[in-house]
């Protein structure tokens, strides 16, 4: 026979340092749960040069102190390789056209551009570029092929590049916010950044919106507040990046009827921005809509009326009933604008998650 001694100790009893064990652990939880309830995920998406990035920097502009030095001396590489990269694809595009230069000394300038290596770290713009952008953007044939820019995705910050050539090549240059908003890198990969506004912190993540890198945008779906959607309304008349055959606007509508159809969305709250108004309002009465959407019925001259035709196609593609489509004109370099904008942006989230988050 098999005798077992008296335990002192119920297995079902708790004693006093267990309780108190257990009650740390429910504290955790808790705490890790009120943590978690004042998190808000935004998913920046959008097809490329929509402007998806620069509307990244501008949060840390507004939110977070702005750019770092080191940043800043990063930036002026980027910068110089955008205007170096413009150059030598007007040069190719010119070409492509049958274009010939005007002017007689613009072809040594090319040779300078064209032989134009990218820049280290600390190293000024070189000085024999300066003369050469110069003489190149006075020729007759370059403006021409720039004014066709729609037809081979011409990035849109040379001009302003161009307009602040002297300050970009003195010695001890170096970027301001403007420079960085508008210089051009593109992304790859997730990039997160993390604000805080009153009680809630957001983390804003970015995607790159070639089509080679959309297959990695499902790792970003799940538990989104919401799903902020950046088109470029100027680009209603231009190629994409990646095919000289497709439309900037009509791969924006397509893409935006896939993404809000899929079941992560459905709770998400859902911000469009129709973003580069400046450049849309520039282009409009010299290329009107009708060639490019027959269908639309407005003025070429009637801002308001172009405006809210390309609203109301984005809208229409909504196919979840009660969920709404709050939609925002926006201009992603200009600063004061986009503040007062996500400002509305942020009201939106909280009354459409209040259920989720904590406001305390």
């Amino acid at each position: 026979m098999i005798c077992f001694g008296k335990s002192k100790k119920s297995p079902f009893r708790s004693t006093a340092q267990e309780e108190k064990q257990n009650e740390e652990i429910d504290k955790m939880i808790r705490r890790d749960k009120r943590s978690m309830a004042s998190q808000v995920k935004i998913l920046l998406l959008g097809a490329g040069e929509s402007g998806k990035s620069t509307i990244l920097k501008q949060m840390r502009i507004i939110h977070t102190g702005g750019f770092h030095p080191d940043e800043r001396q990063e930036a002026r590489q980027v910068i110089f390789s955008n205007l170096v990269v413009a150059y030598k694809i007007i040069i190719e595009e010119m070409k492509d056209m049958g274009i010939e230069f005007e002017n007689k000394e613009s072809e040594t300038f090319e040779d300078v551009i064209l032989a134009a290596k990218d820049i280290g770290l600390n190293e000024t713009f070189p000085r024999e570029c300066l003369p050469a952008m110069k003489a190149l953007w006075e020729d007759d044939a370059v403006q021409q092929t720039i004014k066709r820019g729609a037809e081979f995705a011409l990035h849109d910050n040379l001009k302003y590049y161009y307009a602040n050539l002297d300050r970009l090549f003195s010695r001890h240059y170096l970027p301001n916010d403007q420079d960085v908003l508008r210089s051009r890198l593109r992304t790859t990969g997730i990039t997160e950044t993390i604000f805080d506004l009153g009680p809630l912190t957001y983390h804003m993540f970015d995607v790159g919106g070639q089509r080679s890198e959309r297959k990695k945008w499902v790792h970003c779906f799940e538990d989104v507040h919401c799903l902020l959607f950046v088109a470029a309304i100027s680009g209603y008349d231009q190629c994409l990046v990646e095919d000289k055959t497709a439309n900037q606007m009509q791969e924006a509508l397509i893409l935006f009827k896939s993404i809000i159809s899929l079941a992560w969305f459905r709770k998400s709250s859902i911000i469009l921005f129709l973003n580069k108004m400046d450049l849309f309002r520039e282009k409009l009465t010299e290329k009107p809509i009708r060639e490019y959407f027959p269908d639309y019925e407005g003025s070429d001259e009637d801002l308001d009326a172009a405006t809210e035709y390309f609203a109301a196609k984005f809208r229409r593609l909504n196919r979840t009933e009660r969920r709404e489509i709050y939609t925002h004109f926006t201009n992603a370099t200009d600063t004061n604008l986009l503040k007062i904008t996500m400002k509305s942006v942020q009201d939106t989230i909280i009354q459409q998650n209040l259920n989720s988050l904590m406001m305390y």
